[in-house]
């Protein structure tokens, strides 16, 4: 059977239920979800080799994004986030998306640049030439220090040479251009950088700085493109034309003023960062590297954008994206490993696409959240059973005293403790304060 990413009804299930849904939608084996991310899928012997001073692990709810169709292939795209609303959010818009014919996205070959500084340079014209000229010397010196990602296809592909700062300072950098196939790169950059830096100072007369990556890997971009339907971002009380013209102008909002624009992109990063997280990537290098983006033009922007197109809203998203599909945490975390089996792909490139696509996708929730009915009500309305569960709720009384509260809009858990002791038929007085989110008084 076709994967299919649409499961009507799919948060209505018991836990248990959908990871049923979720293996034989993927085709993986019954049980894989459980055995794979029961508990955070780390145990505390396993995280001692991960990082420093281990005391224990620390977990974080695993979902499912559905209704994601890239490139007319389907894609159940597991999150890891703490945020409630996100994947509902995601799976929400995907569906109105899908629509569409849903995301088509593309994505740069992945080209990451390995820095290498030199200061206290005293010609830094000479200097450019000298390294220039040495060019295909410099590159198979390279080649050498990543001997494993030649035979996988990968290599150097290119250098280049940049003068910053005034004359006094000196400064040189030049610029590795490595392709790094289906691996992050981080540490193969960090090997070519080393591996080359002494030579190129002999060329440059100059001292050794910084030999390092850099993270805005603005060679290494994604893009994905949606064409909605107006009809389909219809709400109880807007018509879609009304509710596209809304999301229009969140767009514009964004597009002119940058204090919208970093709250506009941290709806985006909701959607790519649970992505990342959940396959087992560097979720701090790629915001570094898409905030770095979205100022490349001397002021800060959005990374995604929204027009309207007769009875069509045109989304559009242009992010870097460093991600691997091989090494690192992937070998050895399986809540990783079962990310990458459920969503049925090998090439980092796939992954890329999918990553950019959920955060669009988290975009058009958020705007057109704000273009109609705000951000709270959807947001405080997931958020009620958290604060449900905070107040000492369980089985059945979770759900109850979250829509109570959300009824009385008293989303707090003294409101919580109050709504679950009038369900089980108790006395509770009422509190000289409440305390609200965050553990300090009104």
């Amino acid at each position: 059977m076709k994967k299919s990413s649409r499961i009507p009804g799919f948060y209505k299930v018991t836990v248990d239920e959908r990871r049923a849904l979720v293996e034989d939608a993927a085709g993986v084996p019954s049980g894989t979800i459980a055995a794979s991310v029961a508990g955070g899928g780390l145990d505390a012997v396993t995280a001692d080799k991960f990082v420093e001073n281990v005391v224990g692990t620390y977990a974080l709810p695993y979902g499912i994004t559905l209704n994601v169709r890239i490139n007319d292939r389907d894609f159940l795209v597991p999150m890891v986030v703490e945020e409630p609303s996100v994947v509902a959010a995601a799976s929400n818009a995907s569906r109105m998306i899908r629509d569409g014919g849903g995301f088509t996205a593309e994505v740069d070959e992945p080209l990451m640049i390995s820095q290498v500084q030199l200061f206290g340079v005293p010609d830094r014209e000479r200097a450019k030439r000298l390294i220039l000229e040495a060019k295909q010397e410099l590159l198979a010196l390279a080649d050498v220090a990543i001997p494993g990602l030649l035979s996988r296809g990968g290599g150097t592909r290119d250098l280049e040479v940049r003068l910053i700062g005034g004359d006094d300072e000196g400064m040189v950098v030049v610029h590795f251009i490595v392709d790094c196939r289906d691996a992050m790169g981080a540490n193969l950059v960090n090997s070519v950088a080393e591996a080359v830096a002494d030579r190129i100072a002999a060329l440059a007369n100059g001292q050794v700085g910084l030999r390092i990556l850099s993270n805005l890997c603005d060679r290494r971009c994604v893009r994905a493109t949606v064409r909605v339907p107006i009809a389909s971002l219809v709400t109880e009380t807007m018509d879609g034309g009304a509710v596209a013209d809304g999301i229009v102008n969140a767009s514009r909002f964004a597009e002119l003023d940058p204090y919208r624009a970093a709250t506009h992109n941290k709806g985006i990063m909701n959607g790519i960062d649970s992505v990342v997280i959940a396959t087992g990537n560097d979720w701090r290098a790629v915001e570094a590297g898409a905030h770095a983006y979205a100022a490349r033009n001397g002021r800060y922007e959005p990374l995604a954008t929204w027009r309207r197109d007769g009875e069509f809203l045109l989304g559009r998203i242009e992010v870097p994206m460093a991600l691997g599909t091989v090494g690192g945490t992937l070998r050895v975390h399986p809540g990783a490993r079962l990310s990458l089996a459920l969503l049925g792909i090998e090439a980092a490139s796939d992954l890329a696409m999918v990553a950019a696509a959920v955060g669009l996708a988290s975009n058009l929730a958020a705007v057109r959240a704000l273009a109609t009915d705000g951000i709270q009500r959807g947001h405080m309305a997931l958020h009620a059973r958290s604060v449900a569960v905070a107040a000492g709720a369980t089985g059945d009384f979770v759900e109850k005293v979250a829509a109570s509260i959300v009824e009385a809009r008293d989303i707090t858990v003294g409101g919580a403790r109050r709504a679950l002791a009038n369900l089980r038929g108790e006395s509770l007085p009422p509190p000289a304060s409440d305390p609200v989110p965050g553990g300090s008084a009104r």
